[in-house]
């Protein structure tokens, strides 16, 4: 077992991220563009951002048949927020293509390209095990990055996120607003775990964690991502 321990971090790094059209993507991209220690920032979708930055790059790529990254020499600092829903996907198999496949290809690639630190998005009862299917792809999914040996690897496992779908042109998603009132209704009652967290926050602890971890690999649960301050669980 390595304990991930935190320092400052290095100057002059490239970033990559993955699904920054979503929710906790665009947050951990907007904290990129305004971090000095980033001198280049490479956005890897299925469409170009509209955006423009100086220091932005755009890449349109094919996950399903990505083994590398046209045009993008090195990386340092990788972050994938890619997630959508069985409901969205249109099935378990369309499903796991992007929150396993997809996931996995963009790690592969940029290990490939030198990167060291990876951060990825997953979920509250990711577990290889479970009976409940997103569960048990999010916690193989979880695990297969982990034989990646990034150097470092910090997982977010957010509870319900909340955000403004609509404003990114995203189907909204009726588990989270239901979620999100009755805990609004019941917050007093809900461990900070399984509370309903911002998606801004959560890009910002994750970027902060990769950021700030030197070597190890970190779990962070949703109360973590509220508060950097409190502990966290090592897990290799």
């Amino acid at each position: 077992m390595v304990v991930a321990t935190a320092v400052a971090p290095a100057a002059e790094r490239v970033a990559l991220v993955a699904g920054a059209t979503g929710l906790v993507g665009q947050a951990v991209l907007a904290g990129l563009l305004t971090d000095k220690h980033y001198t280049a920032v490479h956005a890897v979708g299925r469409r170009h951002l509209a955006l423009t930055h100086p220091k932005l790059f755009s890449h349109g790529v094919d996950f399903s048949n990505l083994t590398s990254l046209p045009g993008i020499e090195h990386v340092d600092d990788v972050f994938i927020a890619l997630g959508t829903t069985i409901k969205v996907a249109g099935s378990e198999a369309a499903f796991r293509a992007v929150d396993f496949d997809a996931v996995l290809a963009v790690a592969r690639a940029a290990r490939q390209a030198g990167a060291r630190k990876l951060g990825v998005v997953s979920a509250m009862g990711a577990n290889p095990d479970s009976t409940v299917f997103y569960n048990r792809v999010k916690g193989e999914m979880e695990a297969a990055l982990r034989a990646l040996q990034f150097p470092v690897l910090v997982i977010a496992r957010p509870s319900l996120l909340t955000g403004d779908r609509a404003a990114l042109n995203q189907v909204k998603r009726p588990g989270e607003q239901l979620g999100s009132l009755a805990m609004r209704l019941l917050k007093p009652l809900i461990p900070l775990n399984y509370q309903a967290i911002p998606a801004r926050q959560v890009g910002q602890a994750l970027l902060e964690a990769v950021r700030g971890t030197q070597n190890g690999a970190r779990v962070l649960l949703s109360g973590d991502l509220w508060d950097g301050s409190k502990p966290t669980w090592p897990t290799r």
